[in-house]
C-alpha cells in the first residue's frame, strides 16, 4: 500500500510538472525571428553610419526619377557620404531623357542613369539594328551604362514565345554597341542556388524562402541554376570588348575560390557585392584576401535603398568588428565580422574602380 501511494504521489507531480511545462511553452512560445537575446559577449564595437571615403554604389533603384524630388535623395546620400548614385532603373527613350534631366538640374554628378534595353521583337529581322539604334540614342540622351535584369533567362521571350537564353546570339548587338561606345553592362542573372533546391532544414535559405515563398525555383520554371549561370559566363566568354559588371557577385561569394578562377579566365568581369555582404560577412579572413588579390575589380553596390542598412556595409569592409547582426535576420541568421580593409583597397572598391569603367564620372571630386 505504501508502494502504491508513493506511485501515485510521483504521478500527480509528473502530470502537474508537464502541465506547467506545457503552459509555459504555449504561454511564451516565439519565433526565430522574435527570438534575439542580446548577445553577451564585450568585444569592441564601431558602428559606422558614415564611409571613411565618398563612394559610388553602382547598384540601387529609382524608379520614379523623372519627377521624384531629388533634393531629399542627395540629403540622404550626404549623410553616408555617398558622392555618386547608379540609378539601374534608367528604361529608355523618354523616360531616361526625362530622368537624366531632373538629375543634372538637382546636382550634376551625383545621380548617374543606366539605359534597360528592350527585349520586345527578338526574333524579327530586324530587332539588331533597332535595339542597337536604341542604346546609341539612350547614350546621347545621357545613360552611361546598360542594365540587364533578371527577366533575361527567367521570362524573357522571343516573338514566337521562345524564353531567351541569355546567351542568345540574336543579342549579341546589344553587347557589341555598348562595346562601341565604351560603356559598362551590369547584369543580374539568376538567384541564389539554394533557391532552386528543396525548401527544408537542410536549405541555408529555408527561413528566407518561408517567409518569402515567391523566392522559391524550379527547373519547370525555365532554364535550372547550373543553365543560367553557365549562360552568363559564355555571355562574358563571347564578348571580350565589354566590360560586365556581374551583380551579386555573379552568386559565388559563398565560393570565392571559384569566382576567383572566373575572374582570373575573364578580364572584362568586374563584381559588386549588391545584397551578398552577409556572405562575406561570415568569412573575414578569406574575404579580405579575396579584396586584397582582385581590389581592381570589386565595386561597391547595395541594391536597395534602404540608408539605415549601409552600416552594416561600411562595418564589414572599414572595421575589424567581431560577432554582430546583419540588418535582415531572415536573410542571414548568422553574425558578421569585419574585414578591415586597407585604406587602398578601400578607395579603389568605394569609387576608382566605378570611375574607371562608367565613363563621365568627374574623378577630380574624389581623392587621389
Amino acid at each position: 500500500m505504501q508502494i502504491l501511494r508513493l506511485r501515485y504521489t510521483y504521478l500527480a507531480a509528473f502530470l502537474l510538472f508537464s502541465q506547467c511545462s506545457l503552459a509555459q511553452n504555449n504561454k511564451g512560445r516565439i519565433d526565430f525571428e522574435t527570438y534575439n537575446p542580446p548577445s553577451s559577449l564585450v568585444v569592441p564595437e564601431h558602428v559606422l553610419t558614415r564611409a571613411k571615403f565618398p563612394f559610388i554604389d553602382v547598384h540601387n533603384h529609382q524608379g520614379n526619377m523623372p519627377t521624384q524630388n531629388l533634393k531629399v535623395l542627395l540629403s540622404e546620400m550626404n549623410k553616408l557620404n555617398m558622392k555618386t548614385m547608379v540609378n539601374l532603373s534608367g528604361r529608355s527613350g523618354d523616360f531616361l531623357a526625362l530622368a537624366v534631366k531632373n538629375a543634372k538640374a538637382a546636382e550634376p554628378g551625383r545621380l548617374i542613369v543606366f539605359a534597360n534595353p528592350n527585349f520586345s521583337g527578338i526574333g524579327e529581322s530586324d530587332y539588331g539594328s533597332k535595339v542597337a539604334k536604341q542604346i546609341e540614342d539612350d547614350v546621347k540622351a545621357g545613360a552611361q551604362g546598360l542594365k540587364i535584369f533578371k527577366s533575361l533567362g527567367f521570362s524573357v521571350k522571343d516573338n514566337k514565345g521562345t524564353l531567351v537564353a541569355v546567351d542568345d546570339q540574336r543579342l549579341n548587338p546589344i553587347w557589341q554597341k555598348c562595346a562601341q561606345l565604351g560603356i559598362p553592362v551590369l547584369i543580374h542573372t539568376a538567384d541564389p542556388k539554394q533557391f532552386w533546391d528543396e525548401p527544408n532544414e537542410q536549405n541555408e535559405r529555408w527561413l528566407e524562402l518561408l517567409t518569402q515563398p515567391g523566392r522559391n525555383r524550379s527547373a519547370s520554371d525555365g532554364f535550372s541554376w547550373e543553365e543560367l549561370i553557365k549562360q552568363q559566363h559564355n555571355l562574358i566568354k563571347n564578348n571580350p570588348r565589354t566590360s560586365f559588371i556581374i551583380a551579386h557577385f555573379g552568386w559565388y561569394a559563398n565560393n570565392l575560390d571559384f569566382l576567383g578562377t572566373l575572374l582570373d579566365k575573364y578580364p572584362n568581369m568586374n563584381v559588386e557585392f549588391g545584397a551578398i555582404i552577409a556572405e562575406l560577412g561570415r568569412q573575414p579572413r578569406r574575404a579580405k584576401q579575396f579584396f586584397d588579390k582582385y581590389q581592381d575589380r570589386i565595386l561597391f553596390g547595395k541594391d536597395s535603398w534602404v540608408p539605415a542598412e549601409y552600416t552594416t556595409y561600411f562595418r564589414v569592409l572599414e572595421t575589424e568588428d567581431e560577432y554582430f547582426p546583419y540588418h535582415k535576420k531572415y536573410h542571414a541568421y548568422w553574425k558578421m565580422y569585419g574585414l578591415g580593409l586597407s585604406d587602398e583597397v578601400l578607395k579603389k572598391v568605394y569609387y576608382k574602380n566605378a570611375i574607371r569603367l562608367i565613363p563621365g564620372i568627374d574623378s577630380s571630386k574624389f581623392p587621389r
